[in-house]
């Protein structure tokens, strides 16, 4: 079994441009969106860069799946 520590060295980071290619959404509408609350925010990994984990991607893709049957 995986503890928390497992977990979050299994999780990949998504850089902007890959979150882009898989929720097919521009940078002004991901950031837009962020704005609103409606997208996860990113998290900081440097002093000038920012990812986001892929399962909170992959959820935010899943319920707009969900939303949209």
């Amino acid at each position: 079994m995986l503890g928390n520590a497992d977990l979050s060295i299994a999780e990949r980071l998504l850089a902007l441009p890959a979150v882009m290619e898989r929720t097919n959404l521009k940078r002004a509408s991901l950031y837009a969106a962020v704005g609103r609350n409606e997208f996860p925010k990113p998290i900081r990994i440097s002093a000038n860069r920012v990812a986001w984990p892929e399962s909170t991607v992959a959820a935010w893709i899943a319920s707009k799946i969900a939303e949209a049957a």
